[in-house]
């Protein structure tokens, strides 16, 4: 809205322009005619009498009916003569000018677009009528400024990540291969030492799965060819679920969970993959939260959406990466460690899922407390619950 008035403003100043030429033109064709008249009635007519009289040697009558059948009787004539070259000389000036003048805009436009894409530099500024102009392309160079720069911090990011990522397959694969080196070597093994061996290279092996599986899904999520198969689904018994699936890890580390939901709470979404957004985001709040402590995991409805939030208690996350948690190729300092149990993509995946459904998740952090809130919206009006 704000550029077509813009624009409609700039067309009003453009046609003032136009219009003020025009009449200054027409008062100079004006003006020129009624010099013409003035001069062919006045100071001319006896000029022209006298230069007759003077070097042809005619008398004053003779020089005056010449005046009158050439000039006095043609006047009208020779003021519309006049009037018609008048009006083509300044009709080709005033159209070399405006073209002129167009010229240099479309010039001055074109070399603007072009330093856009960085095939010229620094374009001049536009004449101020075509400031809406300006202002549109100065917004297009800062954008495009701004995604040329999150491009080379992707690049950068993503980098990073192949290096980490790199570390994190190299450990459990030399694991794998150090002891398969062992059972090859010592085919004699005692039995309960050669099935320990063969568990610890099982677990090595399903991490690496794990690796390569995360890989993947970043990519199928990130080219947007995942079908989502939307229906109600029941939040607070998905949510019970999830925590119970989760019951042996956190038992382990003396944590537990704790869902607070309304029974009848239910979200518009594809079951498996909201269950992958909750299973990624718990994942990283059991990692992360504090030895002892306790995860909460809370569903509200909000009018015509729902909010989850996943809650725990540990080290908090620096605000300046709050909003880096959620990119593809970010990372933590404190996430590149294996020992941790996540590839560094989880959050990266969950958050493509809830935009594909058209959600958002968010991340706050303060006084140790740590907490992650997916909203859902609800269907257009007329699904059947």
């Amino acid at each position: 809205m704000k550029s077509k008035k813009g624009a409609r403003a700039a067309t009003i100043l453009l046609r003032r322009k136009l219009f003020l030429r025009m009449f200054a033109a027409g008062l100079l064709v004006g003006g020129g005619c009624v010099a013409v008249y003035t001069l062919l009635r006045g100071r001319f007519a006896q000029s022209f009498v006298d230069f007759l009289e003077e070097h042809f040697f005619l008398k004053w009558q003779d020089s005056h009916t010449i005046y009158q059948f050439v000039f006095r009787n043609n006047l009208d004539k020779i003021l519309l003569a006049f009037s018609v070259l008048a009006c083509v000389l300044i009709f080709c000036a005033a159209f070399r000018a405006v073209a002129g003048y167009i010229t240099r805009v479309f010039g001055t436009v074109a070399d603007s677009v072009a330093s856009l894409t960085g095939e010229a530099g620094q374009a001049e500024a536009l004449p101020h009528e075509l400031a809406f102009l300006q202002d549109r392309l100065d917004r297009c160079r800062a954008a495009f400024e701004d995604r040329e720069r999150d491009a080379r911090l992707a690049e950068q990011r993503k980098n990073d990540l192949v290096v980490y990522l790199a570390h994190d397959i190299r450990t459990p694969l030399t694991s794998v291969i150090g002891y398969l080196s062992l059972l090859d070597e010592v085919p004699d093994m005692p039995a309960p030492q050669r099935a320990k061996y063969v568990k610890v290279t099982l677990d090595k092996a399903y991490r690496l799965e794990k690796l390569t599986d995360d890989l993947f899904e970043i990519t199928r999520y990130n080219s947007q060819s995942v079908q989502l198969e939307e229906t109600w689904v029941d939040l607070h018994y998905m949510l019970l679920q999830m925590a119970e699936e989760f019951y042996p890890q956190l038992t382990r580390q003396g944590k537990r969970a704790e869902v607070r939901a309304d029974e009848s709470l239910q979200a518009y979404a594809d079951p498996d993959q909201l269950a992958r957004v909750f299973n990624n985001i718990l994942k990283n709040a059991v990692s992360y939260s504090a030895p002892g402590s306790t995860v909460g995991i809370s569903a509200v409805r909000c009018g015509r959406s729902v909010a989850v939030t996943f809650r725990n208690t540990g080290k908090a996350i620096p605000k300046h990466q709050l909003d880096m948690v959620f990119e593809r190729f970010y990372r933590l300092d404190n996430a590149r460690s294996s020992n941790a149990g996540g590839s560094g993509l989880g959050l990266a995946i969950a958050k493509e899922i809830v935009l594909l459904h058209g959600g958002t998740i968010t991340a706050e952090s303060e006084n140790g407390v740590t907490a992650f809130t997916v909203t859902l919206p609800d269907p257009p009006e007329g699904r059947a619950w």
